[in-house]
């Protein structure tokens, strides 16, 4: 609530609808949604646990798991590539839109892991080495161009603790 939102944004998918409903109460401002915030599609995967991933299909599973980008499951699954190239140009379209404004944007893990690298510069292919925490905060500044990480993986409002004016966690 202290952050001074202006603008709501969420991916159109429930579970992240319903979080930004609930950050949305909270400051007064509605949720408009974007499909481009979606989860990748992961096509004949969606449904399965990994386990069942690697028995029914070995080779896609291995694929999978070493972030081949040109690899997406059969079945309408998105590439790696095209995902990013999705979620990305949504972003970017979402933060032109709210130019100038302080937006918060509700969405996926997956989603999010393009962003960091997007901002990073962190190849697609390159193994994640950051934290994508459940309900985190993280900050990110829209250029009009590109995006820059202010932070990331912010957990203190979980713990009951306010972030201080510099965004670090004051002691409660």
């Amino acid at each position: 609530a202290g952050e001074g939102i202006e603008a709501i944004v969420a991916s159109d998918l429930a579970r992240a609808f319903d979080t930004a409903r609930a950050i949305a109460d909270g400051v007064g401002l509605p949720v408009a949604t974007d499909s481009g915030l979606r989860e990748r599609c992961f096509g004949e995967f969606e449904g399965y646990t990994y386990a069942e991933i690697d028995a029914k299909w070995p080779e896609d599973a291995a694929r999978w798991r070493r972030h081949d980008p040109a690899f997406g499951p059969a079945a309408g699954g998105e590439t790696l590539l095209a995902f990013f190239d999705r979620t990305v140009a949504a972003l970017i379209r979402v933060a032109r839109a709210a130019r100038g404004r302080t937006l918060c944007i509700v969405t996926h893990g997956g989603v999010l892991d393009c962003l960091y690298r997007a901002a990073s510069g962190v190849d697609l292919n390159a193994p994640r080495t950051w934290d994508l925490g459940n309900a985190a905060i993280n900050r990110v500044l829209f250029t009009g161009e590109r995006f820059t990480l202010v932070g990331w993986d912010d957990t203190g409002h979980l713990d009951g603790a306010a972030p201080d004016d510099a965004g670090e966690v004051a002691a409660a």
